[in-house]
């Protein structure tokens, strides 16, 4: 059987006018920082894979409804008279950002890093209930 697909020309040359250089592209590949998201009543429940990266180097901050991870993985120094032979390890910075559905209450909030996975539990903000003025 043979499959006919009709193509574009211009469509594949102004593809190429909007693709970024390498060097500037922004970490958008989700496999680098895998999440997971659990929302319960009460809370929200992240967990982050950052396999080799270290404690120190991972910010998270909350203002909000929006989470945002950062960190950084660093390449350890060659030692005197090394040299690197391959390396398929992905360094450098990662980043995501989130938009929740409820505000997060800050001072609750916990973050643990065991075993490469940052755990992070947040706490929702208490929804203020509308209130009604007696007029006077």
């Amino acid at each position: 059987m043979i499959n006919i697909v009709r193509r574009d020309p211009f469509d594949e040359l102004l593809r190429g006018f909007f693709v970024q250089p390498v060097g500037l592209q922004q970490n958008t590949d989700k496999r680098d920082l895998p999440v997971e998201i659990r929302e319960s009543t009460e809370a929200f429940e992240l967990s982050a894979e950052l396999t080799g990266v270290r404690k120190e180097d991972i910010e998270v901050q909350i203002d909000g409804k929006v989470l945002s991870i950062s960190a950084e993985r660093k390449a350890s120094p060659l030692r005197e008279g090394e040299r690197l032979l391959r390396s398929e390890f992905g360094y450098g910075k990662l980043s995501r950002s989130f938009q929740l559905s409820q505000e997060i209450d800050e001072a609750q909030a916990q973050a643990r890093y065991n075993d490469g996975v940052l755990t992070l539990l947040l706490p929702k903000k208490a929804v203020a209930q509308a209130r009604r003025l007696t007029v006077q």
